[in-house]
């Protein structure tokens, strides 16, 4: 049977940032989705159904999530300047899917992407847990190719 006919495995994909060398390794990558919304419209005299039509494309913010790390400079500064600064630099953030072997699969390309939220996990002595860090981030559209 041909390759392309099993659903594909969620677990090896790798992220990259626009102008940053370093790499950068997440758990998690979430919110990649998009909706066209609709706005029914009524027409007088008719009433077995009514017109629906397409309004903007929205899109979820794009949900990054890792252990916290204690220094990773240029993604560290970026959201800094985001967050603290209110300094803004859109980038295009890359996600891509790998098989096995590590090739591409399918990438996802986020748009003139920026930090809009960090959240860490709670402190607990008791857990022992790794510290999560997520970053959100807003962007104008995404782009999926396939390989």
């Amino acid at each position: 049977m041909p390759d392309n006919i099993y659903p594909l495995a969620a677990f090896y994909f790798k992220v990259k940032v626009e102008g940053f060398d370093e790499e950068i390794g997440f758990q998690e990558a979430g919110g990649i989705s998009v909706e066209i919304p609709t706005e029914q419209v009524k027409e007088g005299g008719l009433n077995e159904y009514v017109h629906k039509l397409p309004k903007e494309i929205k899109y979820n913010n794009l949900v990054l999530k890792r252990g916290l790390m204690k220094a990773s400079p240029l993604m560290t500064d970026w959201i800094i300047k985001a967050v603290e600064e209110f300094t803004f630099s859109p980038k295009m953030i890359e996600v891509s899917l790998l098989d096995n072997n590590g090739d591409v699969l399918i990438n996802w390309d986020f748009q003139n992407a920026y930090p809009v939220a960090v959240k860490i996990a709670d402190l607990n002595a008791q857990d022992g847990k790794i510290v999560i860090e997520t970053l959100e981030f807003a962007y104008n559209y995404f782009k999926r190719k396939s390989l």
